[in-house]
């Protein structure tokens, strides 16, 4: 799979978002080693810490099916009928993908036309992991 079908894959699962607080949807599409895809959206609470973002959704869906190893996660968002330049992952996100990921796991961050690829430890340096107990 190719960045950008990754990318698109991100902005397709943005049409399953329940955002009706925000209107802010996101999508997200998670590769993992073995070539397979799950996708997430965010799902929003009127309590809001009950909210799940699309990059905690796609590493749940693929984790709780088993998958452990990732290649690469792309992230879209914007409010409806609109598409963000840029919408990064929150710290909550970047820290579950910490506990799976290695340093230089790509984050895919923009539109699936224009779009920049980050490593983990550049959006999280210093992160806390399993090594820091």
């Amino acid at each position: 799979m190719t960045e950008k079908e990754l990318m698109q894959a991100a902005q397709n699962a943005r049409f399953y978002s329940y955002c009706p607080y925000s209107d802010f949807r996101v999508g997200a599409a998670l590769l993992t080693r073995s070539g397979k895809l799950y996708t997430g959206c965010n799902v929003e609470n009127a309590g809001y810490s009950a909210t799940n973002c699309a990059e905690r959704t796609a590493i749940f869906k693929a984790v709780s099916e088993g998958e452990r190893e990732f290649e690469a996660i792309a992230i879209v968002g914007g409010r409806t009928g609109e598409t963000s330049p840029f919408t990064a992952p929150c710290g909550v996100c970047r820290q579950v993908i910490a506990e799976f990921c290695p340093a230089d796991f790509k984050i895919l961050l923009g539109t699936p036309e224009k779009f920049r690829a980050f490593t983990l430890n550049e959006l999280l340096p210093y992160s806390f992991t399993s090594e820091n107990l």
